[in-house]
């Protein structure tokens, strides 16, 4: 709040340059703050009477958006990417399921092993935890495993979590 949506009847008051000014009645802050070509605004409304601090609001505004700019460029969202395998994959086709895995993991995303059963292969999940089992030791270097290989439905679910580098 700023201003006149002030409410209180005293405010503590803080000058530009963080100096404490004391208690004073909410329209002689608003004077002093016309005087100085600047905003009362109300820094801590919870507090008993509220603080309120001088200072140019338009400015404060965007500095603050910079700053939450500037904070999101350093994020990075983790998403997660997914590999879909079958108990009968051939070699190649697996490396190259391989190759993909180990380029999302070294870009920071999470990856979903997924290995499909089709018709009665479903009776034997020993082929699928081999193969996330296979799966997770040929990632090892650069993953580590969130969540083992399980049985749902007809798809064997495995989460890899990149390495945290030091």
């Amino acid at each position: 709040m700023l201003n006149e949506a002030i409410r209180a009847r005293e405010v503590r008051l803080v000058s530009e340059t963080g100096e404490q000014l004391g208690i004073v009645p909410l329209n002689k802050a608003l004077e002093m703050a016309g005087e100085r070509s600047l905003d009362l605004v109300n820094v801590a409304p919870q507090a008993r009477p509220p603080v309120c601090k001088f200072m140019d609001y338009g400015r404060f505004k965007y500095e603050q958006s910079k700053r939450d700019k500037e904070s999101r460029k350093k994020q990075h969202i983790i998403t997660v990417k997914e590999v879909q395998l079958r108990p009968q994959t051939e070699e190649h086709d697996y490396q190259v399921k391989l190759r993909n895995a180990i380029r999302f993991l070294e870009e920071k995303n999470k990856v979903k092993v997924n290995v499909r059963f089709r018709g009665r292969q479903v009776t034997h999940p020993e082929q699928g935890k081999a193969i996330c089992e296979r799966f997770a030791a040929d990632v090892a270097e650069v993953a580590v495993v969130e969540k083992p290989g399980r049985l749902e439905g007809r798809n064997m679910i495995m989460i890899l979590s990149p390495k945290l580098s030091l």
